[in-house]
């Protein structure tokens, strides 16, 4: 028996441990060839290394006779280059990365399309280089997946090693883009895999390490932040920072909140070509950045230097303000770019502010901005994310300084409890959500157990499904048509604004609407078939007497006397008699 277990170890080495590795160092190299891809498309759109790091507001040597206010234009230079790119060659390229990864893990087999990573990386490069207020991490982190995800059906891997080489790739994405080989592993297992088995554990640790070893070899050993040392110099501090992990909950939840509130009302503005959309909204967007120029993009320098005290209290605050308006502007005009960075900004200005403001109550607190600006980021990181611990280890192989913990994981457990009572979802999950798409809903039986029920009884609200995806009507038709093949459903419902039942999106003319879709700039509504309907108070035996003619190969949309989505009843509901186990009747869809 021991013999037969040895052999099963060196087989699951040999299978995922090698590959594991090699994930490790190719998300190594690609996050080395991002950032250097960055700085480059920052100096030809911007003339210097890291606008946000420049004072005075300079000109653009390549334009110098626009002056400083060549940050106007700058990104719907930008925008005009990776619109269409994104439109055409990989939508799902769009926005901030992560919660396509997370989607892919949890209902798509780990599955993501090889192009990704090369549109990401060009489309995320060219978003931050001309301006977008966004980070690195999260389109790194979904390069590396894409890799892992790619090597991993090269070799034929079923669907569960599939997943844990996508999380491979994650985690060595963070590892070298933050130098923080620890904090890599937990992100994949806490945020993308959800998996904390010691096989999981073991495999991602290497492509940790491997990732860490070529980051370290091409970018040296050096923290990517320069953070000030850290001390608690009286234990009435816990309670500050206590506190100041409640504010930071709040704000991450804020933050969470205005990114799609301000997607919504750029979707709700815009009418033209979805490709053209970052021209206009380029435009807004450098307008900001004429004003506030340190929101250029990710905006490292501007962070280190709220950490280092070189802020004023107020102008603290409006950097806060300012980067949570810039991202989620970037983002709804359809950049691409990371939320990661941005989160620890946010928690770096709240920090650094809070600080300041307790040192001017109580004078023999002064001078400890620094340390409450460490504690606010990592609070804050989890008070969007809800990953405490990957908060925790990052924010101390960030500082190596072990007197932190206890602050910074005090901070962390009142700011994650905070955004779990205000809200349901995360910064990542929501975007899923909107969509119609639950990570956490249950699976459904692939085979229930049979069992003769009285189907001239029994109501179509107690055997529907309410976690079946769904679309929008005013969602572009290539992002509707991605959500359907992920789906693996033969065809999804479409409502309106307000939930109203509208029609299909059906797979069944999929070349030629894939093909619509590129040519036109068609939207979900452009697509939509009729489709037959069931009420959610009919018995099963009423809402098939209904349909005489129709296979049932797909189910049927559920609606409520109001004619609003509420489920689906799946064609095993409608071609013979069985339980269900799925959950009762929802008042509106997820």
């Amino acid at each position: 028996m021991r013999e037969w277990e040895g052999h099963q170890l060196v087989w699951t080495a040999l299978h995922l441990g090698i590959p594991a590795v090699v994930v490790g160092l190719g998300a190594g190299l690609a996050a080395v060839g991002f950032r250097w891809l960055i700085q480059a498309a920052t100096q030809v759109f911007s003339g210097a290394a890291d606008y946000s790091a420049t004072i005075g507001h300079p000109a653009n040597p390549w334009v110098p006779w626009l002056g400083g206010a060549f940050v106007i234009i700058a990104p719907a230079i930008g925008g005009a280059i990776y619109g269409p790119l994104v439109q055409k060659f990989a939508p799902e390229a769009r926005g901030h990365g992560v919660p396509e990864v997370m989607f892919a893990v949890a209902k798509n087999g780990g599955r993501i399309r090889p192009q990704v990573a090369v549109v990401k990386a060009l489309a995320s490069a060219i978003t931050i280089g001309s301006g977008g207020s966004v980070g690195r991490e999260g389109p790194i982190i979904q390069i590396g997946s894409a890799l892992g995800s790619t090597l991993g059906r090269l070799l034929k891997m079923p669907d569960d090693r599939l997943k844990t080489l996508v999380a491979c790739g994650a985690a060595g994405a963070i590892a070298a883009t933050f130098n923080a080989p620890i904090a890599g592993v937990f992100f994949a297992l806490e945020i993308i895999l959800r998996d904390f088995t010691a096989r999981s554990f073991g495999v991602v640790v290497l492509a940790s390490i491997s990732a860490s070893v070529v980051g370290r070899a091409l970018l040296g050993s050096n923290p990517f932040l320069s953070l000030p040392s850290f001390t608690v110099h009286a234990n009435i501090e816990y309670a500050l920072f206590a506190l100041l992990g409640i504010i930071a909950g709040l704000v991450g939840v804020g933050f969470t909140r205005v990114l799609y509130a301000i997607e919504d009302l750029c979707d709700f503005l815009w009418r033209g070509p979805e490709w053209l959309r970052p021209v206009a909204g380029g435009l807004l967007l450098g307008g900001l950045l004429f004003v506030l120029p340190q929101m250029y993009g990710v905006g490292y320098p501007v962070l280190d230097n709220g950490v280092a005290g070189k802020y004023a209290l107020g102008f603290l605050l409006v950097l806060l303000v300012g980067k949570i308006i810039a991202t989620s502007l970037t983002l709804g005009i359809g950049g691409s770019g990371g939320v990661f960075a941005p989160s620890l900004f946010v928690g770096a200005m709240l920090g650094a502010a809070f600080g300041q403001v307790i040192g001017l109550i109580d004078p023999a607190l002064a001078g400890q901005a620094g340390a409450f600006a460490i504690v606010g980021m990592g609070a804050t990181m989890a008070g969007t994310t809800r990953a405490p611990i990957t908060a925790g280890i990052m924010l101390f192989e960030l500082t190596g300084d072990y007197s932190i913990i206890l602050p910074l994981l005090l901070a962390i457990v009142l700011a994650t409890g905070t955004s779990r009572l205000l809200g349901k979802d995360t910064i990542y999950t929501l975007k899923l959500r909107r969509r119609g798409i639950d990570l956490d809903a249950p699976a459904a039986p692939s085979a229930p157990p049979p069992a003769i029920v009285d189907r001239s009884t029994r109501r179509v609200a107690d055997a529907m499904r309410t976690d079946a995806p769904f679309l929008r009507a005013t969602e572009p038709l290539s992002d509707g048509l991605l959500t359907l093949l992920s789906s693996g459903r033969p065809a999804l419902a479409v409502t309106d604004n307000n939930g109203r039942y509208l029609g299909v999106l059906s797979s069944k003319p999929l070349p030629s609407l894939a093909s619509d879709a590129t040519k036109h700039d068609w939207t979900v509504a452009d697509a939509v078939v009729e489709y037959p309907v069931c009420l959610a108070p009919m018995t099963l035996a009423d809402a098939q007497a209904a349909l005489p003619n129709h296979s049932g190969d797909a189910g049927l949309p559920v609606v409520d006397t109001g004619l609003r989505l509420v489920g689906w009843l799946d064609a095993a509901q409608l071609a013979g008699p069985h339980t269900s186990n799925h959950p009762a009747l929802e008042t509106e869809p997820a």
